[in-house]
């Protein structure tokens, strides 16, 4: 909470979670050959781990323009005290089969890059304004490769096209860079805390392995790097929210 006894709150505090795709669960499933929500998600991973009551309000394919309305909705509702940010995966997407169908034409991201710094910065001044705590988070990185094939579906066409369009697959790494970048921007400006989660995936020699084939998604194992992030970060911060070892309230 803003300005709050952090140290003396109850443990009746709540936690809630607003994002995409990562933050419900979602993978790619191999065998299955489709997207399912992962049991062990980082989110269910947190909860086990928290004395805090968890409300996890992400939904699959949410940008944070779809958010931000719901947000003020839950968030009116709930009161919690803390609120996790988790966006932008979708936000720097583009609509690939439009690109395919039509490279030289002109193409935008579902949320434009100056919109997305100013609702993220709006949403934070509105949570304050709530007395609410906001953590943002910063994005896996994507395995551009991956991600490209998955997008142009292996088909050679929309490979070919979707390239003219690119100019270079690195791109896709660096465009949605950008958008990680403006989230540690908005961090900065607002002295906002961040978890660093980026961070924690590039730490390893290999990241993608721990992503889905489709080349965004965190896998099950990338999973337990986000929730092992954000223990931290919560230790770091609020030790008090965290259960120990035996299941029992950390005073």
């Amino acid at each position: 909470m803003k300005g709050n006894n952090a140290e003396t709150m109850e443990p009746t505090a709540k936690y809630m979670i607003t994002g995409d795709s990562i933050s419900k669960g979602v993978i790619y499933d191999e065998a299955k050959n489709k997207y399912v929500l992962l049991e062990d998600n980082y989110v269910s991973l947190l909860q086990d781990k928290l004395k805090v009551a968890v409300r996890n309000t992400a939904r699959f394919g949410n940008t944070l323009i779809k958010g931000m309305a719901n947000l003020k909705k839950d968030v009116l509702k709930d009161k919690p005290n803390f609120v996790l940010i988790e966006y932008g995966g979708n936000d720097c997407d583009f609509n690939w089969n439009e690109i395919a169908d039509n490279p030289d034409g002109e193409h935008r991201p579902k949320t434009d890059f100056n919109m997305f710094e100013k609702m993220l910065t709006e949403a934070i001044q509105f949570l304050k304004s709530q007395q609410i705590t906001p953590i943002l988070m910063s994005l896996p990185p994507l395995n551009a490769d991956n991600y490209f094939k998955w997008v142009s579906k292996n088909n050679p066409d929309a490979e070919k096209n979707i390239l003219k369009w690119l100019g270079s697959v690195t791109k896709i790494y660096w465009w949605q860079e950008r958008y990680n970048s403006t989230i540690l921007k908005v961090s900065e400006l607002t002295k906002t805390k961040y978890i660093d989660v980026r961070g924690a995936f590039l730490e390893h020699p290999d990241f993608t392995k721990f992503l889905c084939s489709d080349g965004i998604h965190p896998n099950q194992a990338g999973h337990k790097i986000i929730c092992d992030k954000v223990l931290e970060f919560i230790r770091t911060h609020y030790q008090h929210l965290l259960r120990d070892n035996n299941g029992l309230v950390l005073e």
